[in-house]
């Protein structure tokens, strides 16, 4: 019977499925895998469960061991080199004079290749580049351009909320977001309220959409006459959460009242 584990290599990353064969997985369990790219450092994301017949499961690439001390201190070893290709490769940019914000760059777990992660406004001829980290690191060299929310997603930090920003602690995938979001949960609509670290409009946006979008349904919309107890008048705004409308009465009163007391005239 093939058992088999969810494998993630980096925080919030994408889990993948491994073969972990007679190993005993649990969540937080540090184990090298096999890879496209080699050898990989993982860490336990799914606990070790047997594989669905329905599953597919010719291409599973293996859990090869339960992480070492080594392999632990390979991994130390694989994080100094990669600060210090990131120092030099900065240096590098700042000689050459290119128009790129490099901002990560990774080993992998045998230390034959180096990814280099940045941004930029357009296209960057970085052939030079390539060359000198070749000549100083001797091993394969790999420059890839990404997106800013792709830049958060790695680098991290705390948005406006005071917590850990979603995309780098546990967002696996990036879903659209809009500018309607914000006007159908009555937010500013001022840009510094609503964007995130990246400057792009806050992914937490889309997880109350629909929730906002069902609530605003069973509201009147603003402008429309309504008669509460108090008297006929014209929605003025909503108050989606607690479910209420402010309404103007026709003679000027404002006042505010729940679906339970008004009626569309």
């Amino acid at each position: 019977m093939i058992k088999i584990a969810g494998i993630r290599f980096k925080p919030a990353g994408k889990i993948y499925d491994f073969d972990c064969g007679s190993f005993e997985l649990e969540p937080g369990d540090k184990v090298i895998v096999e890879t496209e790219l080699g050898l990989g450092f993982g860490s336990v994301a799914v606990p070790a469960a047997p594989l669905e017949t329905s599953m597919p499961h010719k291409n599973l690439k293996k859990v090869i061991r339960i992480a070492t001390k080594k392999d632990f201190l390979k991994r130390l070893n694989n994080k100094n080199l990669e600060k210090k290709a990131h120092d030099f490769c900065k240096m590098q940019i700042k000689i050459l004079q290119m128009k790129m914000n490099l901002f990560s760059v990774e080993s992998t777990f045998d230390a034959a290749k180096l990814t280099f992660f940045y941004t930029a406004d357009g296209r960057v001829d970085f052939r030079q580049l390539v060359k000198n980290l070749v000549k100083e690191y001797r091993i394969r060299i790999e420059m890839r351009q990404v997106g800013v929310r792709n830049q958060s997603k790695q680098c991290g930090g705390v948005g406006k909320c005071g917590r850990e920003v979603c995309c780098s602690s546990f967002m696996k995938d990036f879903y659209p977001v809009s500018i309607k979001m914000a006007k159908e949960q009555g937010l500013s609509l001022n840009p510094t309220k609503i964007s995130g670290l990246c400057g792009r409009l806050m992914c937490c946006l889309t997880f109350e959409n629909n929730t906002y979008k069902k609530m605003k349904k069973k509201l009147p919309k603003a402008g429309k006459r309504i008669k509460c107890s108090k008297g006929k008048g014209k929605v003025i705004r909503q108050n989606i959460l607690k479910g209420t409308v402010t309404m103007r009465l026709d003679d000027g009163t404002e006042i505010e009242t729940d679906k339970s007391d008004f009626c569309i005239c």
